[in-house]
């Protein structure tokens, strides 16, 4: 399949501008900027406005990725999202961003897999070029997690935050996304979910984050050690050949766990839960672009980007820069 391979040409990203520090954080519920900063190394996230819906942030990102790539809206031929938080059950936030972005006709849908879902939407847009079928596809993980927290709940509404991160893939000649590994088990659904449906026009059950944290953490430590020997495995490559590590932004302790089975120092690590904390399915692409537009990323390089969501979900892909 000579010339059906795709490449990242464009990286975009975009974080509301209300910040909620720790220290804010520390006034609504009984925490402390101590408290959150040593368990999961984040000092602040962004909440999008009462206006903002997920496929705003989405449009923004976007935009800037499609400039990025210096293509127009116009050529793209697939539009994924990646969301968690779409703007309402149905039509898909893809179709939303489609029509804001003025694009019509192209297919546009939706990916749930929750933090693990760019990693899911990359992988499909890929294997859509792959077959030949389209030549630039738009690919974006968008969350506002901040209307799915119960603020009360200091182990969970600390974590998360808003923001959304896309890219623009190419179809070329030579290899730029070399594989994709995407896993499930449906087993363990009860331990990371949104156990809320709506019937009749209300709402039942309770529609709001509930994680086991200790058992995620567990799950997510084992699983990310074997998707990254699978990932290597099947490029036949060392650990000392990967050049950069994209993880999902969850946790430090997760971060730092998976860069030392890896055998990487933290310099080689793109850590963004800082200040953006856990955005979800646009934690991957945030942290991707902000690491490209400073130069971080260069021609030539092996990125691995990992993540592991409700689901649960695990997956990574391999990119040569």
């Amino acid at each position: 399949m000579n010339g059906n391979f795709s490449r990242i040409v464009g990286t975009g990203s975009y974080l509301p501008a209300k910040v909620l520090t720790n220290h804010d954080l520390g006034r609504m519920v009984d925490t402390s900027d101590e408290w959150i900063y040593t368990r999961t190394g984040i000092r602040q996230r962004h909440i999008a406005a009462d206006h903002e819906a997920t496929s705003d942030l989405a449009l923004a990102a976007s935009r800037n990725a499609i400039a990025a790539a210096g293509v127009r809206p116009q050529d793209l031929d697939l539009i994924v999202v990646a969301t968690t938080t779409p703007d309402m059950v149905f039509p898909s936030t893809a179709c939303i961003l489609q029509s804001k972005l003025g694009v019509r006709r192209c297919p546009a849908f939706d990916v749930q897999a929750v933090c693990s879902g760019f990693i899911y939407g990359l992988a499909t847009a890929d294997q859509f070029i792959r077959s030949g079928q389209y030549r630039h596809a738009l690919v974006v993980g968008a969350e506002v997690y901040s209307r799915i927290l119960d603020w009360k709940d200091r182990s969970t509404c600390v974590l998360f935050g808003d923001g959304a991160g896309a890219i623009v893939l190419r179809r070329g000649d030579a290899p730029g996304v070399l594989s994709s590994h995407l896993h499930a088990d449906g087993s363990y659904a009860g331990m990371l979910s949104v156990p809320g449906t709506v019937c009749g026009g209300k709402v039942s059950g309770r529609p709001l984050l509930h994680m086991d944290g200790s058992g995620v953490f567990k799950f997510a430590v084992r699983v990310l050690d074997e998707i990254v020997e699978e990932t290597l495995a099947a490029n036949r490559l060392k650990k000392t050949d990967i050049d950069w590590l994209i993880p999902h932004q969850a946790n430090i302790r997760i971060i730092h766990a998976t860069a030392k089975k890896l055998g990487l120092s933290m310099e080689r690590v793109v850590v963004t839960v800082e200040h953006h904390a856990n955005t979800s399915a646009a934690s991957i692409p945030l942290a991707l672009d902000e690491a490209v537009r400073d130069g971080r990323i260069r021609s030539g390089q092996h990125v691995l980007l990992e993540a592991v969501g409700g689901g649960l979900t695990w997956g990574a892909v391999l990119v040569k820069w």
